[in-house]
């Protein structure tokens, strides 16, 4: 038999219970992937997709080395 008393919930309250029911699943997932990674190795050799190792895992193009001045830039002399 069906309850004729008025309903408790409003439909604003089951859609923020729901959606906090869905967080908690999303954090809980994130929490279980981080407890079953591998720990962080620094030193890991990490492959570029090209075939060349890297063993910092970062890509260097030669544009970081170019030259540096200090003090005032020099002026032409005419």
């Amino acid at each position: 038999m069906a309850s004729k008393g008025k309903k408790k919930t409003t439909m604003a309250k089951l859609a923020r219970e729901s959606r906090l029911r869905e967080r908690q699943m999303d954090k809980k997932a994130k929490k279980d992937a981080r407890k079953n990674a591998p720990p962080y190795d620094p030193y890991a050799v990490v492959e570029d997709p090209n075939g060349v190792e890297d063993p910092n895992g970062v890509e260097d193009d030669g544009a970081a080395e170019a030259a540096v001045t200090t003090g005032p830039a020099p002026t032409p002399e005419a």
